[in-house]
């Protein structure tokens, strides 16, 4: 049958017609109201879908010296909005010529010639990378207490207020480790799938510590994992993933879901289990921390198709300039931090 190219047309316009008068039924009807609603809140949600953090520790190490000068000076900019203009010039990608970027950029704040407002009232996608840099990094320096060495009998100590690095290395000082960036390497267990973590091979029963303070939101056998810890900062934009733990011995004592955990605290202990259903197996060949930091800005992607992993290499880089001092309880095979810490946020959390 022959049919003519405006008589084509005609039949498009009325399938179209029709196709959209059904979809306004559809809309209109009650029975609608859960699907449409759904629809219309998720259109709604206006939160970041996806993070490249490709800042290396020596940008981090640069941003937090001038960020420790502003805080003595009283100078009005800080660390993560030094990295986040810094972003924003280089397109996220940043290399040894960005270092001069985020001194120049510091020094003509500190002189007074322009405020960090000023400077990037007008800069494309700051806003973005000032948003996405304080989920990764919000909660890496500020005010804080922390136990040192007395200057009396062995043993005796003081506490000290510090404005600096309040987050530590997942892995206790004096204990080696090696690693390289790994991040989005494939794996085969269970199905094809990229690596969303950081791997820091070293010897079983290394002391794990606390990042930063948060609470113990998983604890337990996962069959990739192993032995696993999930802590959840406080200001709930970073979930720290510990996995491949200890077999028979995994975690602190008294470690449970709910915990509160200070930066610095000893966590667990490193090993090799996972990679099976069955609970406290070693099927991992190499003793090694999996470390991984997911970010999350909407409760919607803690756990799916949504979830934000990032490249966390560089991180473990900067952080190794603080590692915490461990010491072994005699009798046990507990090990526990020398030198405690106290945050605000953790005491808020304990009492509220």
């Amino acid at each position: 049958m022959r049919v003519r190219l405006g008589s084509l047309k005609k039949i498009g316009i009325a399938a179209e017609g029709i196709a959209v008068f059904i979809l306004l039924c559809i809309l209109i009807s009650p029975e609608s109201d859960t699907s449409r609603s759904a629809v219309s809140d998720e259109a709604q949600k206006d939160y970041i879908k996806w993070v490249d953090f490709d800042v290396t520790a020596e940008a981090m190490e640069a941003a937090y010296e001038c960020d420790l000068d502003a805080h003595e000076n009283g100078v009005d900019v800080g660390f993560v909005e030094l990295l986040a203009y810094t972003a924003a010039k280089n397109g996220g990608k940043f290399g040894s010529r960005d270092l001069t970027v985020i001194e120049d950029l510091y020094e003509t704040i500190r002189s007074g010639e322009a405020t960090i407002d000023e400077l990037t009232r007008d800069l494309n996608y700051y806003s973005y990378y000032l948003e996405a840099y304080s989920a990764v990094l919000g909660g890496f320096v500020g005010e804080y207490e922390i136990e040192t060495a007395g200057e009396g009998e062995e043993g005796d100590t003081v506490w000290e207020e510090r404005y600096g690095l309040k987050v530590f290395s997942p892995i206790a000082k004096g204990f080696e480790y090696s690693d390289y960036d790994d991040f989005g390497a494939a794996r085969s267990y269970g199905y094809q799938r990229q690596h969303l973590g950081h791997d820091m091979t070293g010897q079983i029963g290394t002391p794990i510590i606390c990042v930063e303070s948060g609470y113990v939101e998983a604890l337990g056998w996962n069959q990739y994992g192993g032995w696993r810890i999930g802590i959840r900062s406080f200001d709930q934009k970073r979930y720290y993933y510990y996995a491949h733990l200890r077999q028979n011995y995994p975690y602190a004592e008294g470690l449970e879901e709910g915990s509160i955990v200070t930066a610095g605290d000893v966590i667990g202990y490193l090993g090799h289990t996972g990679y099976s259903t069955t609970e406290n197996v070693n099927n991992i060949d190499i003793p090694h921390l999996h470390f991984g930091i997911q970010l999350i800005f909407d409760e919607s992607q803690k756990e799916g198709n949504n979830e934000i992993w990032i490249d966390c290499y560089q991180i473990t880089r900067f952080l190794s300039r603080n590692r915490s001092l461990t010491e072994k309880i005699q009798g046990t095979k507990e090990w526990k931090r020398v030198y405690d810490m106290k945050e605000s946020g953790a005491k808020a959390k304990e009492t509220g």
